[in-house]
């Protein structure tokens, strides 16, 4: 554990060495929050308690999303373009080597990453937000707390679908195609363009049971104080059944291919 932890603790510090990238992250997250704030302002003016939300819930929904759209992967895993290449190159054959699981080293450094990108991409377009518009913020402390696991769950998830991805290169050597699929899937399936309180029918009963609600959905609900005591519970298992069902998808994916494949380079 003490490895894992140090990989962990790596990434943070990683991720922490490109403060340019990180502040041109905190101005687009920011820029996009505008945008989506005056997009969502006029469609909550055309129909109030759209969703089942007011006006102030419909826009800290947006400065949520804004916040978690690199700690959840909501448009990218972070991990998975470098995953991919080194399976590209053969590259992946040194990581094999190494004492060490390799999903849990992955799953290690992402958490650093997302740790960093909480704390840096985050909370400063969520502060931004809350001085420039009059948004719901919890009534009670503790909803912070349940917050922050919610995003935690959310962030596992959000791992192993784009570990799952990741796994697709040792078949396809090129994985892009499955990635752009799967960007795809979370912008639309996370909750990132409309809540999917907001989508109708058959459609949004399938949205909202698909592991994409997790990333963003549940966290901004639980934020939204629209969870409590077993309901709160129910929410969390949610994310942790997709987490762990996706966790093992991606076991089975890594013992199959590191067994059955012959990766590009050696």
């Amino acid at each position: 554990m003490r490895l894992y932890a140090t990989v962990a603790v790596g990434g943070f510090r990683r991720h922490a060495t490109y403060r340019m990238a990180t502040a041109a992250g905190v101005f687009t997250n920011t820029v996009f929050g505008f945008i989506l704030s005056y997009t969502y302002i006029a469609l909550w003016d055309e129909r109030p308690r759209l969703g089942g939300y007011d006006m102030a819930d419909a826009l800290a929904y947006v400065w949520i999303g804004q916040a978690l759209i690199a700690v959840c992967g909501l448009m990218g895993g972070g991990f998975q373009e470098e995953l991919m290449e080194r399976i590209r190159t053969g590259d992946i054959a040194v990581d094999l080597y190494r004492p060490a699981d390799l999903q849990t080293w992955w799953f290690s450094s992402n958490a650093g990453r997302a740790a960093y990108q909480l704390l840096g991409r985050g909370v400063v377009p969520m502060a931004i937000g809350a001085l420039a518009f009059d948004f719901t913020l919890p009534s009670r402390p503790l909803t912070w707390v349940a917050f922050l696991i919610a995003v935690a769950l959310g962030s596992i998830v959000s791992f192993a679908i784009w570990y799952l991805v990741a796994m697709s290169a040792f078949w396809l050597l090129d994985g892009q195609g499955v990635a752009q699929v799967a960007w795809l899937g979370g912008l639309f399936f996370s909750g990132m363009l409309l809540p999917l309180n907001v989508f109708p029918g058959a459609l949004g009963e399938v949205a909202r049971v698909l592991p994409w609600a997790s990333m963003l959905q549940v966290p901004a609900d639980v934020y939204l104080e629209r969870y409590e005591g077993w309901g709160l519970l129910g929410a969390y298992g949610f994310q942790g059944g997709w987490a762990v069902a996706l966790l093992a998808a991606g076991r089975v994916a890594q013992w199959a291919a590191t067994r059955k494949v012959v990766v590009q380079g050696g």
